[in-house]
C-alpha cells in the first residue's frame, strides 16, 4: 500500500495557471451553512477576523485505492500532505492573526471526519458536497472522466470577504508555508 505522505512531485503533473480564481479577490462569500466535521454548520460569510480556507479535491484513505489515474490528473494529488502541512503550521497561523482555519472539499462529512481524526487535525473540515459555495463563488473545478471535484486553492478571507488567494497550488505540501510567508509580509 502506498504511503499517502510520500509523493515524488517530479512525477506529478502540475496544475495549469488558467486564471480560474482571478475573480475571487474582493468577493463577499454567500451566506451558506455548510456541514463541518464537528457536527456544526459553518457559514464562512459570518466569521469575524481572518479565516484561511484551503480547498482540496479529495482526501485519500489508506484502506481505499485512489481513482484510476489519480496521479496523472493535474492538481489532484497531495490532499493528505496539504492537510498535514496546515496541521503542522496551525499554531503559527494563529500567532499570525488567523482566527479560523478550515479545509474544504466536495467529499461528504463522513469521509472528511475519518481524515480529520486519522490526521489529528486541530481544525475542522467543511463539506461542499452540493457545490453550493463552489457555484456561488465560481471556484475552479477539477474534472476528469467520471470525476467532478473542487480544484485546489487557498483563500484568505477577512470578515467574509476574499482578500487573497493562492492558485494554482503546485506543491500542496508547501501551501501552508506559502500562506505563513504571505501573512508575515502583510504584518511588516
Amino acid at each position: 500500500m502506498t504511503n499517502l505522505h510520500d509523493v515524488d512531485w517530479s512525477k506529478i503533473p502540475a496544475p495549469p495557471d488558467d486564471g480560474a480564481a482571478g475573480h475571487l479577490v474582493g468577493m463577499t462569500l454567500p451566506s451558506l451553512a455548510l456541514p463541518a466535521t464537528d457536527g456544526r454548520s459553518i457559514d464562512l460569510s459570518k466569521l469575524g477576523g481572518r479565516t484561511v480556507v484551503y480547498v482540496y479535491p479529495k482526501t485519500g484513505r489508506p484502506d481505499v485505492p485512489l481513482p484510476e489515474g489519480w496521479d496523472q490528473i493535474p492538481g489532484a494529488r497531495g490532499c493528505t500532505p496539504q492537510s498535514c502541512a496546515f496541521r503542522d503550521h496551525f499554531e503559527e497561523l494563529k500567532t499570525l492573526g488567523v482566527a479560523h482555519v478550515f479545509g474544504l472539499s466536495a467529499q461528504d462529512t463522513q469521509d472528511q471526519k475519518e481524515a480529520a481524526e486519522r490526521l489529528h487535525l486541530p481544525f475542522h473540515l467543511i463539506s461542499d458536497s452540493k457545490f453550493q459555495l463552489a457555484e456561488a463563488q465560481r471556484l475552479p473545478i477539477l474534472r476528469a472522466p467520471g470525476i467532478r471535484l473542487l480544484q485546489r486553492l487557498t483563500m484568505i478571507i477577512d470578515d467574509g470577504q476574499v482578500t487573497h488567494f493562492f492558485y494554482p497550488v503546485v506543491r500542496p505540501d508547501q501551501n501552508a508555508q506559502a500562506v505563513v510567508d504571505w501573512l508575515v509580509t502583510q504584518a511588516s
